[in-house]
């Protein structure tokens, strides 16, 4: 399953944190997947928003601590 989910519908980019059971609480591998889609669609001359959601019940509770969020690995 991916943590993160990637869809573009008209000139919209959807990005959907995809870790419903742990509430979408962010990993290091998260954090670096929507810096590098933020900087691919700056450069898509096509998009003209982003949209960024949460799947289940939470947008995202923040950095997931117990996996190491802010240590790259």
């Amino acid at each position: 399953m991916s943590e993160l989910l990637i869809d573009k519908r008209d000139n919209v980019g959807i990005v959907t944190l995809n870790r419903p059971d742990n509430m979408n609480a962010l990993t290091y591998g998260m954090i670096k997947g929507l810096i590098s889609y933020f900087q691919e669609a700056e450069q898509d001359d096509t998009i003209r928003a982003v949209l960024l959601t949460g799947a289940g019940r939470a947008f995202c509770t923040g950095a997931d601590l117990v996996s190491g969020a802010g240590v790259p690995t």
